[in-house]
């Protein structure tokens, strides 16, 4: 018995795996992320006045630390513990 061909477009199976990987290179490129940043969170993500002046006073010691000019005020440093720990 003979089986004859008709109507049966040829198969190629490397030419089928190029169109899938085609495909899945379209899929990817059409999927994307978006990330939207709210303007609340900008304007948290911004260093605040208190901030920068904090970090201006933390350099400012360290300079005197490290040149030997920091003196302790014992009298101050009692108080503010005092202080501190009644709360």
């Amino acid at each position: 018995m003979k089986i004859n061909k008709i109507n049966i477009p040829p198969v190629n199976p490397y030419r089928t795996n190029q169109l899938k990987a085609e495909q899945a290179k379209e899929q990817a490129k059409i999927k994307t992320d978006k990330l939207e940043i709210s303007s609340e969170a900008k304007q948290l993500s911004e260093t605040s006045p208190i901030t920068t002046e904090r970090n201006e006073r933390v350099q400012q010691l360290k300079t005197q630390i490290e040149s030997g000019n920091y003196k302790v005020e014992p009298e101050k440093l009692a108080a503010n513990l005092i202080k501190h720990f009644k709360r």
